[in-house]
């Protein structure tokens, strides 16, 4: 049984992965197997920090030990989760468990600046440690039902997604809820995107790629009306539309998770969680230049 620590109470996720790993206060159909919280630290947080004192609560409820700080928390379980909501953070909650050689799930974003993705991304590489980061939302249902179907109804020539993209400060543009659409583009059209064209607004962002392949793939990040996730994929022999079903999102992706605490082997390779943030900062950077091609910094750099 992997003992897993959980790092950062700002985020409802804290709750809901705890109790599908635990097995407490949720349908055994959410039930994740392999895997028990055994440890928390609360931390603090400059994004929501009001939701901390209630988040705790809650883990105290379920019976979770708390420590003050992320580096009491080495040397007493197998595997680290940092749930921070501020990707901002997320390279100095990192550190002390990488340089420990701890295995670390991330939540989305990896980071909010492709110096510290490729920081963290460095640092993990030289420790031969385990590291993951990702959205929920890349295994939903759907999502891997239409990856899958490539097997019959060819390569997904294109997609469109859309997703609701409300944003904060501490994570600039896509980086907050936006980044929950990246992931689903990238999941259904995999790395290589070269160029950006981005067009924003208080209430819409539109963005397209075109992929080395000369592939298109187009995301709506939506602020203002109706909202929620979905998609449109292009296969060479079909169409398929979708919306996305989030009941069983985070069940998916913490069986992701515990089977790379157990094996050592993350899930995606973490070049691409690292794509994700250098088209995200080509995003930002397209729409402050007027919708401009803007190419992804990451595609274009020596490794």
């Amino acid at each position: 049984m992997i003992k897993v620590g959980m790092v950062d109470f700002d985020t409802s996720h804290v709750v809901a992965f705890t109790q599908r790993i635990n097995h407490v206060d949720v349908d055994s159909e959410q039930w994740v197997n392999g895997a028990k919280v055994t440890l928390g630290c609360p931390g603090e947080s400059l994004l929501s920090p009001e939701r901390i004192p209630g988040f705790t609560q809650q883990m105290q409820t379920y019976g979770i030990p708390l420590v003050d700080t992320p580096e009491e928390i080495i040397g007493h379980v197998d595997a680290v989760m940092v749930e921070s909501v501020d990707g901002s953070v997320h390279y100095d909650r990192t550190l002390p468990f990488l340089e420990a050689g701890i295995p670390i799930f991330i939540d989305k974003p990896l980071a909010c600046s492709l110096e510290h993705a490729k920081a963290i991304a460095a640092l993990a590489k030289e420790r031969n440690v385990p590291i993951f980061s990702a959205s929920s939302l890349r295994y939903a249902p759907e999502v891997v039902k239409t990856q899958k179907a490539q097997g019959t109804e060819g390569k997904i020539v294109g997609a469109e997604v859309y997703t609701t993209a409300t944003q904060h400060p501490r994570n600039p543009g896509l980086f907050h809820y936006g980044i929950h659409g990246v992931e689903t583009l990238y999941a259904l059209m995999g790395p290589g995107c070269q160029s950006v064209w981005a067009t924003s607004n208080k209430d819409t962002d539109v963005i397209s790629g075109i992929w080395y392949d000369g592939r298109i793939g187009t995301l709506r990040g939506i602020r203002k009306g109706h909202s929620g996730f979905g998609f449109t994929a292009y296969h060479d022999k079909s169409i398929v539309r979708t919306s996305i079903n989030t009941n069983f999102i985070y069940r998916e992706i913490l069986k992701k998770i515990i089977k790379m605490f157990e094996t050592g082997e993350p899930p995606i390779d973490i070049s691409e969680s690292i794509e994700i943030i250098a088209f995200i900062e080509a995003t930002a950077r397209s729409a402050n230049n007027h919708g401009s091609k803007t190419e992804l910094a990451y595609i274009f750099e020596e490794e």
